[in-house]
């Protein structure tokens, strides 16, 4: 398709975000939106592609999220456990996880908006499923659902990607891939944006456009995160941050050292995300069983929170151990509960041993340089679980809840502790796999007006006229770690404001207004 030489809305980039502010500027009045991408086609959807499609939202209970999703029948139904998860539910997580250091207004839009935009989206084809593999546990004949998440796509990001292309089609929007931004042209009186520069098809072009919504991603493809393998897109490098900052002078806000990371596959591809396997390679298992580093040593509390708030800080802590690199291991009481997309042998590869000391020697060809200190840790772990199971015979292990089955008892004490979900791991044969950091995007980002998602300028702290935000370009929300499912969740309530903001300002006369 040839480019047009002007547009009502420019949005850059085809993830989550910058699908939900084009299709959103759309419905809000922007007669000819624009939506280009710097990766070809075969790479459409940014990060989002890559993940397991996720959302979190605010809800009261089962009757809420019902409705919206496509996978549950009467019987199933009449299974289910799920707490309401309240607003100040996820306000407190929100504060707790980012220890007190998100912008308040901004997560208060989070919050308050993400049951909205999930019905949104629902509206717009996307299709929701209750997240039984993911985030619940059969307990009792029970399906208990945990840690405030219950809601992924159909197909995890492929579908999600899928449906937000269909969507934008439907609604006319031109998508334009193999696109790449490279300057924003801005008048010199105001510094109003009213166009771009952009690269397509080996050639420069100039766009006009009365609005642009910036929803390229993170810098987590860049090679300062080298030591740390890519989880997504090679793409992601930051070219946009860069471009708004040199341009608009826009204002940096956020954790820029901080990243959402997980355990990931060690063989995985080091550079860019396998787009067949994509999430398969997240090893989130390590709440049932132990995580151990080359010298043979634990160096996280795996079972000090629900899976949902620490798997992404737990993948920095991986990128901090010697070799960035480290193994989870199970026995024969976690092995079944393992998820099978993740674990099993067509996608990983399993070490397994008949005994501990066998195990050590298999992880020693692995990078394991201390095989004493391995094996006398799981012993003295093994010894601290059994001295609090004698002194709390009647605690119940229960991996859907904090269930404080633990190592530390009067009797005995790890100098570091596994405050939940602490089994015995002596029930061979034993199974172990070797993890690295995958990095899956950067926190640190752009200042914005909360109600408009407007970049704010470094020089003036107002907004600069015409030019929004969206997705991990956004900073301010997310520091050292966030709430699992909530980065999709605030790609599309941002991703509505910019877009409906942007239409908003087009029709107006975008960078034509004077400014007052």
């Amino acid at each position: 398709m040839t480019l047009p030489s002007s547009c009502d809305v420019l949005v850059a980039g085809s993830g989550n975000a910058g699908f939900t502010a084009a299709v959103a500027a759309k419905q809000a009045g922007a007669k000819q939106v624009i939506l280009i991408e710097k990766a070809p086609e075969e790479w459409a959807g940014g990060n989002s592609f890559f993940t397991a499609g996720a959302y979190r939202t605010a809800h009261n209970g089962a009757a809420d999220l019902l409705p919206l999703v496509n996978n549950v029948d009467e019987a199933t139904s009449k299974r289910i456990d799920m707490e309401p998860y309240t607003a100040q539910d996820f306000a407190n997580d929100m504060q707790r996880i980012c220890q007190g250091r998100s912008d308040p207004t901004l997560s208060k839009v989070l919050v308050e908006e993400s049951f909205p935009a999930i019905q949104w989206l629902k509206q717009n084809g996307i299709r929701f499923q209750l997240s039984f593999n993911r985030q619940a546990y059969e307990v009792g004949g029970r399906l208990k659902f945990w840690g405030g998440l219950a809601l992924k796509t159909e197909d995890g990001g492929k579908g999600l990607i899928e449906d937000h292309k269909a969507n934008a089609r439907r609604h006319g929007v031109k998508t334009y891939y193999s696109t790449a931004l490279e300057q924003l042209l801005t008048t010199p009186d105001t510094g109003a944006v009213e166009g771009v520069i952009v690269r397509h098809q080996g050639k420069t072009a100039t766009i006009k456009a009365g609005a642009i919504v910036l929803a390229a991603g993170g810098f987590e493809s860049n090679p300062r995160w080298d030591l740390a393998k890519v989880r997504g897109t090679p793409y992601n490098t930051g070219d946009a941050l860069e471009i708004a900052i040199r341009d608009a002078k826009a204002k940096q806000v956020g954790n820029w050292s901080g990243c959402h990371s997980v355990a990931w596959d060690a063989n995985a591809p080091a550079h860019e995300g396998d787009r067949i396997a994509s999430n398969e390679f997240t090893k989130s298992g390590y709440p049932l069983g132990l995580m151990f580093n080359n010298n043979g040593k634990r160096f996280v509390d795996e079972g000090v929170d629900l899976r949902n708030y620490t798997y992404a800080k737990f993948g920095r802590a991986i990128l901090s151990q010697p070799n960035q690199s480290a193994f989870q291991i199970w026995d024969q009481r976690a092995i079944p509960l393992l998820r099978s997309e993740e674990y099993r042998p067509e996608r990983v590869k399993q070490i397994i041993a008949n005994s501990i000391p066998e195990l050590a020697d298999r992880l020693v060809e692995l990078g394991l340089e201390n095989r004493k200190a391995f094996v006398d840790n799981i012993n003295a772990y093994n010894e601290a679980v059994y001295a609090f199971q004698k002194e709390n015979p009647g605690k119940k292990w229960d991996p859907s809840i904090r269930d404080g089955v633990s190592t530390q008892s009067k009797a005995i004490q790890l100098p570091l502790a596994k405050s939940n979900w602490a089994l015995p791991l002596d029930k061979g044969p034993f199974m172990a796999v070797h993890v690295t950091c995958g990095i899956t995007f950067t926190f640190g980002g752009l200042a914005v007006d909360p109600n408009t998602a407007q970049v704010i300028s470094s020089v003036t702290d107002r907004g600069v006229e015409s030019l929004y935000c969206c997705g991990e370009m956004l900073g301010g929300l997310f520091y050292d770690n966030y709430p699992g499912g909530s980065g999709l969740t605030a790609g599309a309530v941002f991703g509505r404001r910019a877009g409906m903001a942007a239409a908003e300002n087009a029709k107006k006369g975008g960078h034509s207004r004077p400014r007052l």
